[in-house]
């Protein structure tokens, strides 16, 4: 009998630099919470703080200092995406279908949001940010059905994982308005565009990779 995500909780695998600090962090933060915050609206919280990493970005095209608003907008998202999972477990009020469903869908629209700004922004070309979220989605996708053949549910790559991401997202907004979206070695790229196919690169390789080494392990078992 096949499972998936909704008879079976896939195992979590984090592996991330900052994992056990972050677990330590979330694991004090849960407690403390009033008794009115619900996970849905951690949820809800995260979306928004996409919303406003997205804002922030549009808006610097009038002022480089609306980039601090995308610098608060990754604070806000990471809060609300770390605990509304957390804050369920702690509370052992987990609904895993609807959890699972709702939250890496929220998490979807909030990745196209905050890197496609990026991609709208003085800064960085919009169709070298979709390269980005093409090879980030890809990945994902690759978690995703991973979850279902293998039961893993990994949730970081190469010692790097969604917080990873934000602060690195986050030192390269600091960054936007002190190096600037001029191009740069004679191309027709800026550096931020030559760090975001950089990176690009680097998640499809893995999608690749990894997707080869899960098939080759699932032809041996014979499944």
């Amino acid at each position: 009998m096949t499972t998936t995500p909704a008879a079976t909780v896939p195992t979590r695998i984090q592996q991330n630099i900052l994992a056990r600090s972050e677990r330590r962090l979330l694991n004090w933060i849960c407690p403390r919470l009033p008794h009115w915050v619900t996970p849905d609206q951690l949820t809800a919280l995260g979306f928004a703080g996409a919303v406003l990493v997205a804002a922030g970005y549009m808006l610097s095209w009038i002022e480089s200092e609306w980039l601090a608003l995308s610098l608060v907008g990754y604070v806000v998202n990471w809060f609300g995406d770390s605990l509304d999972g957390s804050l369920a477990r702690w509370r052992r009020i987990e609904r895993p279908s609807y959890g699972y469903f709702l939250d890496h869908s929220v998490d979807a629209v909030g990745t196209l949001l905050m890197i496609g700004a990026i991609g709208a922004s003085p800064y960085m070309r919009f169709d070298v940010a979709l390269m980005a979220v093409i090879g980030y989605f890809l990945l994902s996708i690759h978690t995703f059905l991973a979850a279902k053949v293998v039961g893993e549910f990994r949730l970081s790559y190469m010692a790097g994982g969604p917080t990873e991401l934000r602060l690195m997202l986050m030192a390269m907004t600091v960054a936007m308005p002190l190096v600037g979206g001029h191009k740069v070695l004679g191309s027709s790229f800026s550096a931020f565009d030559l760090f975001a196919l950089v990176v690009a690169s680097i998640l499809v390789t893995l999608f690749v990779v990894q997707s080869l080494a899960t098939a080759n392990m699932l032809r041996k078992r014979g499944v």
